[in-house]
């Protein structure tokens, strides 16, 4: 079976070094998590599989890497000092602090098994909270000396449109993609590593001329799911899309669908994929009155740039729409751990759990395992083997020999390493090695000359 509680994650999160709550020997810090030795190479892996796919096998798609602290004025005009906030309510009597529209989502401090509201709690009305971390920049702190931890990465593609247009002389359409670090002050962090207050995004902002942006958003729907399908190996019956009403459109959207995952806590948004129009451009730009943008794009009085695009076949200047597919790195490595993870009853009865990632994704490809490790020739030759598999620099290799051969499998199944080599007494006779299929547990003799292309035809 596959992961039914978040307690089967979060246990197998701590006890296999994939993630760790933030702080933790002082008590932690709520909403921040690290990530172990194994869960940082299954989070970069994921990030090289999103930028592989987006940026390296198109034609069409530049990418960045821009500052986590912005002037404040690109807050101002992207409409986040106003727009970017949560409904608030306070408990006067556990004093606890709660959003007034996930109240289902919480429990009381005084009473955990009950809501607040539920218990006899004074609960005030709710009030707008802003979720943008504030902090002070340079040596003198004051009321002008300060900016604000970007709540989200696309601010940083826009203000830089311009200057990305005019180094690669890029025609329309195409994009701009970056994977970061953002920051939101969450009310209620909850839910293990699904919301937390300090994340990683994988964003494009794809621009188009107006009039295509409808066909191009359906485009990027069907690619992204396909994509965490076919190349991230969740189940395509664990996916399902959601259009967004139209009340509950972000200020900026047109349209919004968002991706939706049957995490352990339920359906909840994996990636949204937004149509944004020409509100972050035109936001952005000076003397936009000239620009016959939409009437939802407020005048810039402090943009050194006009951020427009020269159509040659029209001679004038247009304001590019914008489609937005954007996803969190650390959902996704939530959903990917929810489908990989499986409990296998064996013949026995004994309980294997078992990691099914994708080959790619997985932190560790191959583990060499001696048969016996206090036999020096056994010793020499499968740290050989691991070392041959390592030079690659394609595939993160291990040698162990801290227990018995049936043990060390099972600790490799549980941390999803698809292949396990043995380096047995035949192996000094005739070279030959035995590798181990993780799925199947089927148990092939290969020559160890032949290990590496072996498993690097497989891992893909």
């Amino acid at each position: 079976m596959a992961a039914e509680t978040m307690e089967q994650i979060v246990s197998l999160c701590k006890r296999r070094g994939f993630i760790f709550a933030g702080s933790e020997i002082y008590g932690g810090l709520q909403g921040t998590f690290d990530y172990g030795p194994l869960g940082v190479e299954l989070k970069n892996n994921l990030k090289k599989a999103w930028w592989k796919h987006n940026i390296y096998e198109r034609d069409d798609m530049e990418g960045v890497d821009t500052s986590i602290l912005m002037n404040p004025f690109v807050w101002k005009y992207s409409g986040h000092e106003d727009t970017f906030v949560d409904p608030l309510i306070d408990c006067k009597t556990c004093k606890g602090r709660f959003r007034a529209d996930k109240l289902g989502d919480s429990d009381c401090l005084l009473h955990p098994k009950l809501r607040p509201g539920q218990c006899e709690g004074q609960l005030t009305e709710p009030r707008a909270f802003n979720m943008m971390f504030k902090t002070g920049v340079g040596p003198v702190e004051s009321a002008d000396s300060f900016a604000y931890l970007r709540p989200e990465t696309a601010q940083g593609i826009f203000v830089n449109f311009s200057n990305v247009l005019t180094a690669t002389n890029r025609k329309l359409p195409f994009g701009i993609a970056q994977v970061g670090k953002s920051f939101r002050n969450e009310i209620t962090p909850r839910n293990f590593i699904f919301r937390v207050r300090e994340f990683e995004q994988m964003e494009i902002e794809y621009f188009v001329k107006p009039g295509t942006d409808e066909q191009v958003h359906d485009e990027f729907i069907k690619d992204h799911v396909d994509w965490w399908v076919d190349q991230i190996g969740l189940s395509r019956e664990n996916i399902k899309l959601y259009e967004v009403p139209t009340g509950e459109l972000a200020h900026y959207s047109k349209r919004t669908v968002d991706v939706m995952y049957k995490f352990p806590i339920g359906w909840e948004e994996l990636e949204g994929i937004a149509n944004r129009t020409d509100f972050d451009l035109g936001s952005h730009s000076r003397q936009q009155d000239t620009l016959g943008l939409s009437a939802k794009v407020k005048k810039n009085e402090h943009s050194t740039e006009k951020l427009t695009y020269f159509d040659h076949q029209t001679n004038k200047h247009l304001v590019p729409y914008v489609i937005e597919p954007s996803a969190g790195v650390d959902r996704g490595v939530l959903a990917v751990l929810t489908e990989a993870y499986h409990e296998d009853t064996l013949e026995n009865g004994e309980i294997r759990v078992v990691l099914k990632l994708k080959p790619t994704l997985a932190p560790i490809k191959v583990a060499v395992l001696p048969l016996k490790k206090n036999e020096p020739r056994i010793v020499e030759m499968a740290k050989r083997l691991k070392n041959d598999v390592q030079r690659t620099g394609e595939m993160r290799s291990v040698y162990d020999e801290t227990a018995a051969i049936g043990k060390l499998y099972r600790r490799q199944d549980e941390v999803g390493t698809p292949f396990c080599v043995t380096v047995d007494f035949q192996s000094l006779e005739d070279g030959t090695v035995t590798v181990r299929d993780r799925d199947t547990m089927q148990q092939i003799r290969i020559p160890s000359a032949d290990l590496a292309n072996y498993v690097r035809e497989r891992v893909g």
